[in-house]
């Protein structure tokens, strides 16, 4: 019998294996088991997020319980045990008999039934020390005690505690760890905000307008997956958080103007541009997928949107003579992720302390053959959703030092003023602690006309 927790078992398994989307895999799943009711539905998506939320946490707390060291257990046991944790130690709702029994169930059917006999030992431990652990000591170690407590890498907890300080680390922190909220987009071309909070309203979903963007609703209750609901199926809304929102005003695109979105991915921010143009103009959307592009191009047509011509393949291989120059260019470069946290929480088990130093270099590259096909008096703007240096202001300064040529415009300039509290030293930037949203970072440059 298919059951959530084995479901989520079957999508943790994959994700300590290959890198994925955990929201892909969750709704691809879901859609091969349509029998699963709501309840069930609701206790998959919990498990797997909730045990990569807490993944370090669990780890500390299996290594505190087990003789055998954490890297010699098997993955599927360890996957187990983090399930049978989190369900002890989080998920009020759910019996520690139940959690427990269902775990050695399932290990005696994916496994050695020998094995059984160990993760029944561990979890009854578990369930008998409730919250009577021995933490790290935040006086003697106060970098480790976050990091454990609210399950975090300790190379970045070091990191944010001395770039924010010990407490806007912690909330810095904590924030990840909290459910991201459901933020739509309302694409004017087909409705208007008023219609969909009504619409909202009356299908009994809590909706509540955005404190940032006239077009952004936040929605909290919603019962289904939005991309069945009306709005979305006929185009009057798309997914998207307002962090990526501000980077399409950062662009600040014109009608009738020719853009270019390089790493475009899905088109959340390709279609919000071609909005913002009102449909008119020109948009290339380049990525090294070609699925995510043919993705992009259901999403606008969805929102019925035109121009947009996706363009698969290596960024670095464009050639400006085949490709032609645009009046705007932005760059959503590769990243660490790090902004995304709270949705995307598999990311910081992922990354090595080196990787914002690495990422940065490609950005680098990637940023000078941006600008080489920005026409004169033409806009690049750059943007990722990390939160390190290396990626942000670094790599923003390192090119506005090497070119001259190109004049820095502040951020503010181009954002409603109710976001004037995203921007430092004329870039955007975006905290999930500070802003409720994304961590986001945006730079834009104009090329000057020859004289």
């Amino acid at each position: 019998m298919i059951t959530a927790r084995l479901l989520a078992y079957q999508i943790l398994l994959h994700l300590d294996q290959k890198p994925s989307q955990p929201d892909r895999l969750i709704r691809t799943l879901m859609g091969r088991h349509s029998g699963l009711d709501a309840r069930d539905r609701a206790l998959l998506t919990e498990l797997v997020y909730g045990t990569l939320r807490w993944q370090g946490r669990l780890d500390w707390h299996i290594a505190q319980l087990s003789r055998v060291p954490g890297g010699k257990i098997q993955p599927g046991i360890r996957i187990l045990l983090r399930m049978g944790i989190y369900q002890l130690l989080f998920l009020e709702r759910v019996p520690a008999h139940a959690a427990i029994d269902e775990a050695v169930k399932m290990t005696k059917c994916l496994h050695r039934a020998h094995l059984a006999g160990f993760v029944n030992g561990i979890l009854r431990e578990a369930a008998r020390r409730e919250n009577r652990w021995d933490w790290p000591s935040p006086e003697d170690d106060p970098v480790e005690h976050l990091a454990v407590t609210t399950s975090h890498p300790p190379w970045f907890v070091g990191r944010m505690t001395r770039e924010l300080g010990l407490e806007g680390a912690r909330m810095f922190c904590e924030a990840n760890n909290g459910v991201a909220p459901l933020t739509i987009r309302v694409n004017r071309a087909k409705a208007e905000p008023a219609q969909v909070m009504d619409w909202l309203k009356a299908h009994g979903v809590h909706a509540e307008p955005s404190p940032y963007l006239e077009d952004a609703v936040r929605l909290r209750g919603i019962r289904s997956d939005l991309s069945r609901l009306a709005i979305h199926v006929e185009g009057w809304a798309q997914a998207q958080d307002e962090a990526s929102q501000l980077i399409g005003n950062l662009v600040s695109p014109r009608g009738g103007e020719r853009i270019l979105d390089l790493c475009a991915g899905f088109g959340g921010k390709t279609t919000h541009i071609a909005a913002l143009m009102k449909n008119h103009g020109e948009i290339v959307a380049v990525d090294a997928s070609a699925w995510k592009l043919e993705e992009l191009q259901r999403n606008a047509a969805r929102q019925g949107i035109t121009g947009i011509t996706t363009a698969p393949g290596d960024l670095m291989h464009l050639d400006p003579g085949r490709i032609g120059l645009f009046h705007r260019v932005l760059l959503d470069a590769p990243c660490t992720g790090f902004g995304t946290l709270r949705r995307n929480p598999d990311i910081k088990w992922r990354r090595h302390p080196k990787d914002p130093y690495r990422f940065s270099q490609i950005q680098r590259q990637y940023l000078e053959k941006a600008a080489d096909l920005v026409r004169e008096g033409g806009v690049l703007v750059y943007a990722t959703c990390s939160v390190f240096r290396e990626e942000n202001e670094d790599v923003a300064d390192a090119f506005t030092e090497a070119h001259p040529g190109w004049t820095p415009e502040r951020a503010e300039d181009f954002l409603p003023n109710t976001c004037r509290s995203m921007t430092d030293r004329g870039f955007f930037r975006s905290w999930p602690h500070l802003h409720g949203v994304d961590g986001f970072f945006g730079a834009r440059w104009r090329k000057e006309r020859s004289s």
